[in-house]
């Protein structure tokens, strides 16, 4: 038996699992600070300023093609699994599943890319314009203060929105995007509680860094290395404040007196062990 149809099964499988990864998690905080103050009286004030990455989609297209450019023989093994010389047979129909493949190449290339284009509202990740393009679109939209790209799938962002909580809310929201994934989440409630949710700060959980876990799970490729780009930094802290009545928290510490009413504060890194969650009562 040879090698070669065990290492590309291991490649699609690598492949499929990132297209997954990726389409629950398009975008991932870095290194950030995030606040949410909420008043009795239903006005609230949000902020998020750091790091934001999308995730490479264009990775996908890489590592899928990346054996394609040009062949080269992979080795036999005996029914031992050692390594022994390839028959002339052998060789031939690696050559042949080797073409077979690069000519099915260029369809499936394309297929792929107008995938990342629908998941990117649009945007062709292999232009090289497309991140300024996607930052050009931020800016348009209410509350995105800056948006610096700084290259590799960053953007360093200042955000912040106030308001009447006559809605929900969530961030981010992108123009266009089909499927954003959420780093913070309120809901309110009939009863006048409001239940706080950031699933996009819950690395621990797997929920919000669903990438990190994956790399951390042995996808290795040749010699050790993962075939996967590395993943970004995930390092910063959420705080809520409020002076209406916290009903359900999962803090550490629980709620601390502050100016503003009360607070609660989450640390939020690789290591959380869940995603920010909190339930507030609003109202007199």
């Amino acid at each position: 038996m040879t090698g070669w149809n065990w290492n590309r099964k291991l490649a699609a499988v690598a492949v499929l699992a990132l297209g997954l990864a990726l389409s629950a998690c398009l975008l991932t905080p870095g290194r950030f600070t995030s606040t949410l103050d909420l008043r009795q009286d239903g006005r609230f004030a949000f902020a998020y300023n750091g790091e934001i990455h999308l995730l490479a989609l264009s990775k996908l297209a890489e590592m899928g093609n990346a054996a394609k450019k040009s062949f080269s023989a992979e080795p036999c093994y005996d029914d031992n699994m050692n390594k022994r010389a390839c028959k002339a047979d052998e060789l031939a129909e690696q050559q042949r599943e080797f073409e077979q493949e690069r000519k099915s190449s260029a369809e499936k290339s394309a297929w792929d890319a107008e995938g990342m284009k629908a998941l990117l509202g649009g945007i062709d990740p292999s232009n090289p314009k497309a991140a300024e393009e996607l930052a050009a679109r931020l800016r348009r939209q209410a509350g995105w203060n800056s948006v610096v790209y700084k290259g590799d799938g960053l953007f360093l962002v200042d955000f912040t929105i106030a308001g009447r909580l006559d809605h929900d809310f969530t961030f981010p929201t992108i123009e266009r995007f089909p499927m954003a994934n959420a780093f913070v989440q309120i809901t309110r409630r009939g009863d006048g509680a409001v239940r706080i949710d950031a699933p996009g700060f819950g690395a621990g959980s797997g929920v919000g860094n669903p990438f990190q876990a994956m790399l951390s799970g042995g996808m290795m490729g040749a010699k050790g290395k993962s075939d996967m780009p590395a993943p970004p930094t995930f390092d910063g802290t959420f705080t809520l404040t409020t002076d209406g009545a916290i009903l359900a928290n999962n803090t550490d510490e629980g709620p601390q007196a502050s100016p503003a009413g009360k607070k609660l504060a989450w640390i939020v890194n690789p290591r959380s062990a869940a995603a920010p969650t909190a339930l507030v009562k609003l109202g007199n």
